[in-house]
């Protein structure tokens, strides 16, 4: 492996559908295989409503010319979004060894297949930047899920040198990393809890159209949690199996938001849409905690918190309360704005990429064994 430093751009559009976060990172590589990582800028670019609208209908369905449309459209959006974080850097265009673009999942089917979207030709041509792409196909065409691929970052990048931590992403879709002492890949594990912010998300914006999020909490605040609505929908199989698994849009979308407000208004005809939003907090936090309690065995007793679920004050506590007496911490305090933390995570997959590593994490998604992961589109 080269000692040379490396500097990449993580591109990252998650399933809570709010916008991209595009981040440069120099990557340092230090003593056998490790690595440090400098976040030198990151951006987010929020979508438009008629943006996060194509999106939204991408993933309940529509027809080949939008499907196609919107991959070409999304490379754009991609590319723009790269280009501010680049300039926000101060970087030159030549000193960017790639782009390392996750683009959108539109569709994940654990066990045969997935699909993102956002072409990287695009990017490529409007950037002059090589782009890696479509990382997950890889790792599930060696028999493993295809998630979480964060695991790699985390381990690299977050571990401690003397205890267990685990590192709770709170994407649209939740995810936990349990990381060894040192950051051993050997005792690396890692699943998707269920939902993150995303339905908190959906609900919002389908009681509030003029709302993209519950700002600050402040509905789930006001409002009181339906426990019993809760106890319900983690009746869910996805709930009782064991990891590895991962999930996305296609359990937890707009169906299951439309189910969810249905089952609190058959509970509580009287209920308001800020108890709506209270139980839709309660159930991401408790299915956390459920997860915590039936699949991780090992000795953690803090966890940080990273993605835009955690802005939320209100999910926050919730979680610190259905947790305890684990400590929840910060990730931000910690290490770097977690707004960041999953497109650093792609830019480190892309580093490994070009550095003909692994980026895949057996023990978490269940492959048959390490790979390379992404594919490289050149400039």
């Amino acid at each position: 492996m080269t000692t040379q430093s490396k500097v990449l751009v993580g591109l990252m559009s998650g399933t809570s559908l709010d916008g991209i976060t595009a981040a440069v990172v120099r990557f340092v590589p230090k003593d056998a295989n490790g690595v440090d990582a400098e976040l030198l800028a990151f951006t987010v670019r929020d979508y438009t409503p008629p943006q996060r609208d194509r999106l939204q209908r991408a993933l309940s369905g529509t027809t080949p010319s939008e499907y196609t449309r919107l991959n070409f459209d999304l490379g754009g959006w991609l590319a723009d979004a790269a280009i501010s974080a680049i300039a926000e850097a101060g970087v030159a265009t030549k000193d960017i060894a790639a782009i390392a673009s996750h683009g959108q999942s539109i569709w994940h089917e654990p066990g045969h297949s997935t699909w993102q979207t956002g072409e990287s030709s695009v990017i490529a041509e409007r950037t002059r930047i090589d782009v890696i792409s479509d990382f997950r196909v890889r790792d599930m065409a060696a028999g493993g899920q295809g998630a979480p691929l964060v695991p790699m970052a985390d381990a690299m990048l977050f571990s401690d040198s003397k205890k267990w931590r685990a590192l709770q992403n709170l994407g649209g879709i939740g995810n936990v990393s349990v990381v060894p002492p040192g950051g051993d890949l050997k005792g690396v594990r890692a699943f998707d809890t269920g939902p993150g912010c995303g339905v908190i998300d959906k609900v919002v914006r389908k009681l509030r159209p003029d709302l993209a999020y519950d700002v600050d909490g402040a509905m789930a605040f006001r409002g009181i949690p339906m426990a019993n609505v809760v106890d319900r929908l983690l009746e869910h199989e996805y709930f009782r199996t064991s990891p590895p698994k991962s999930t996305g849009p296609e359990l937890f979308g707009v169906k299951y938001t439309d189910d969810l407000i249905a089952a609190c208004r058959a509970e509580s005809p009287q209920c308001t849409d800020e108890d709506i939003v209270a139980t839709a907090v309660l159930l991401t936090a408790r299915s956390i905690a459920d997860s915590y309690e039936r699949f991780i065995a090992e000795p953690v007793t803090e966890l940080f918190l990273s993605g835009g679920g955690a802005k939320n004050p209100a999910l926050v506590k919730s979680i610190a309360v259905e947790v305890a007496p684990r400590e929840v911490r910060d990730f931000d305090q910690t290490f770097f704005d977690g707004e960041a933390k999953e497109a650093v995570a792609f830019a480190l997959l892309g580093y490994l990429h070009l550095a003909g590593r692994p980026g895949n994490v057996p023990t978490a998604t269940g492959a048959s064994g390490p790979r390379i992961l992404g594919k490289r589109t050149p400039a």
